[in-house]
């Protein structure tokens, strides 16, 4: 019989813990689905699912972006989607709706 969940121990710093799991928890996310999200994009990418980077984390909004600036973004998306890297709304909610009501909090 196939084992149907495996351990995954990792050394943290508990403040990025804590903060990562309250944001996951705001989406209504369990730590442990936001792993196993986080692994398969991993699997889906075939390596990490961004780019490591010195870049500010703070996501500039249009007013503050260069036309440089917002013309790569799009590229980068319309890339992403001629690929199709993404998934549809009714994919991911239709994935949601499935899990079980002690996984997720609300939707």
């Amino acid at each position: 019989m196939a084992q149907k969940s495996a351990n995954v121990v990792a050394r943290i710093e508990p403040e990025i813990k804590e903060q990562a799991e309250s944001i996951l928890a705001e989406m209504g996310i369990s730590a442990s689905m936001g792993i196993n999200m986080f692994y398969h994009q991993i699997i889906r990418e075939n390596g990490l699912p961004f780019t490591p980077s010195a870049k500010p984390s703070k996501q500039k909004s249009l007013e503050e972006m260069t036309d440089e600036e917002f013309d790569r973004r799009m590229a980068a998306g319309l890339s992403q989607a001629r690929a199709d890297m993404g998934e549809s709304v009714s994919e991911v909610f239709g994935r949601l709706k499935g899990r079980g009501k002690n996984e997720r909090k609300a939707i």
